[in-house]
């Protein structure tokens, strides 16, 4: 029997899971805003996670391909690949109405928001589900959570790492008994919202000379957003935003999760608005910006520890047409 044959549960299947899924597995140029999907692969699960069909292609990102030596795909090879906009289609079917599920989700759900976005398009994926916010739901004894590592535990063989059919495949498998365990426990899934990016502005390709990929995080489970440098913030922090009050200049905002409008769009507004960008979060921070108060990343956690105040993306734009002029 393999891993991906049905098995019933002993407990009724929770209703309240999601009727379909869409694992998923990008491979990239790189790790940055401007870097572009270069393959793509879908396995289409069904509620219970039995596998329905799977898809892939490679895309021509108009680039370079940054990192050959992992991901092996060549400006050779990617030539002929069709542009994104022509295989957005195909991805928006297999997508339309499931859960889209990946290992480190945020990363392949921010690429594939923004290749949209430069096409013009929206994603039709409601929600995500990371496969490494689930395995420390269900306390998976993992050494650590790389997918080789999630693989192995459920006794899955990887053929060809950061490929990304084989990567999609593996992860398919690792995800069913993962969701039967679940359903077993009777353990919420980890659903995150998804935000499609209603608003991008594009930037130029950086210049990949003497290109070098940070190794440990790359495809991995560490943070793919590099940090941005900008201009120091020439006014005094004047403390805490007080809510139903107007935002003064100087005051320190840090961001997290989903955003409609492009990240670094939305931080270029505050910055021009005369705010300071947190990259983290202090008791100095004066506010912080999320479409999900709820949910436990860092910077939530310790804004509920801090007493920060907490808007959202809506609340924050609005709150960006007026901002008080710093003392002085």
């Amino acid at each position: 029997m393999t891993m991906l044959e049905d098995h019933t549960t002993a407990a009724p299947w929770p209703t309240a899971y999601p009727q379909g899924y869409a694992v998923v597995d990008v491979e990239t140029t790189g790790l940055a805003r401007d870097d572009r999907i270069i393959s793509a692969a879908v396995y289409r699960l069904d509620a219970r996670g039995n596998v329905e069909d799977h898809w892939y292609t490679l895309v021509n990102p108009q680039r370079d391909p940054g990192p050959v030596w992992i991901h092996g795909l060549t400006t050779d090879v990617l030539e002929g690949a069709p542009l994104f906009p022509e295989i957005a289609g195909q991805l928006s079917e297999r997508l339309d109405g499931r859960v889209l599920v990946a290992h480190n989700a945020m990363f392949d759900w921010s690429m594939i928001s923004r290749e949209y976005a430069r096409a013009a398009r929206v994603a039709p994926v409601a929600q995500r589900l990371c496969t490494i916010a689930l395995s420390k739901e269900l306390r998976l004894p993992l050494p650590n959570h790389k997918l080789e590592s999630l693989a192995a535990h459920f006794g899955v063989v990887q053929q060809r790492a950061h490929h990304a059919l084989d990567d999609a495949r593996v992860l398919a498998e690792a995800f069913r008994p993962s969701l039967h365990a679940a359903a077993r426990d009777g353990v919420r899934l980890p659903l995150l919202e998804c935000l499609p990016l209603t608003e991008w502005s594009d930037s130029p390709a950086r210049p990949r000379i003497g290109y070098q990929a940070s190794a440990p995080s790359a495809y991995g489970q560490g943070s793919w957003r590099p940090s941005r440098k900008r201009v120091a913030c020439p006014y005094p922090n004047p403390g805490r935003y007080e809510p139903g009050k107007l935002l003064k200049q100087g005051m320190r905002v840090a961001f997290s999760g989903d955003t409609s409008v492009d990240r670094e769009l939305l931080e270029d507004r505050a910055v021009e608005a005369g705010l300071h960008i947190a990259t983290s979060m202090s008791r100095l921070t004066s506010l912080l910006v999320t479409n999900d108060p709820d949910s436990a990343t860092s910077k939530t956690v310790k804004a509920k520890t801090f007493g920060t105040p907490v808007v959202d993306e809506a609340a924050f734009t609005q709150l960006l047409r007026d901002v008080t002029p710093a003392d002085g």
